[in-house]
């Protein structure tokens, strides 16, 4: 069961006056929100890569959030699902979020890893960074991952077809 309260007076604690609640949000603007608050969400979801390399390479998961001020932060959150290793025991699986071609989060560095087994898959790995790009123009931010134990074996991402994310929320500077 729901209950509304309605009123279109509210009395101060003081009885001195009173608050009129009649189109509070109206007047409303985005120098009128607080410093902290969430003002704007993208999220991006993909599939998954495998690789053999040392070098890293991009998962298919990212995309972009231009800021409005030059004051505000970017939440970027990373969920990384069916992580794993196959094929040699010291392979295993690094992951780090990535500003247009900066890395800025380098939140995974043995995912898999366990050196005695030729194949693990672990699940899932996530990674949060507060960003400060300082631009109002378009920024990009990707996912991306390489096998920290050089060529030896494979390393992947979204197996058994679990899907991987990246969300951007600006945070108001």
């Amino acid at each position: 069961m729901t209950s509304k309260l309605k009123t279109d007076i509210l009395e101060t604690v003081s009885g001195s006056g009173t608050i009129a609640l009649t189109n509070q949000l109206s007047g409303m603007t985005m120098a009128s929100v607080p410093s902290g608050s969430v003002i704007q969400v993208k999220s991006y979801t993909g599939g998954g890569a495998t690789s053999t390399s040392s070098t890293w390479i991009d998962t298919g998961v990212g995309g972009s959030i231009t800021p409005s001020s030059t004051s505000s932060k970017i939440l970027a959150t990373a969920h990384v699902g069916g992580c794993g290793t196959t094929g040699h025991a010291s392979a295993h699986l690094a992951l780090q979020i990535v500003r247009d071609s900066t890395s800025i989060h380098f939140f995974e560095g043995q995912a898999g890893y366990n050196a005695s087994a030729s194949a693990n898959s672990i699940g899932a790995c996530s990674g949060i960074k507060l960003d400060s790009p300082s631009t109002t123009s378009a920024v990009n931010y990707k996912i991306q991952m390489k096998n920290n134990g050089g060529s030896n074996g494979q390393v992947f991402t979204a197996g058994t077809s679990a899907v991987s994310s990246i969300t951007l929320m600006e945070i108001k500077g």
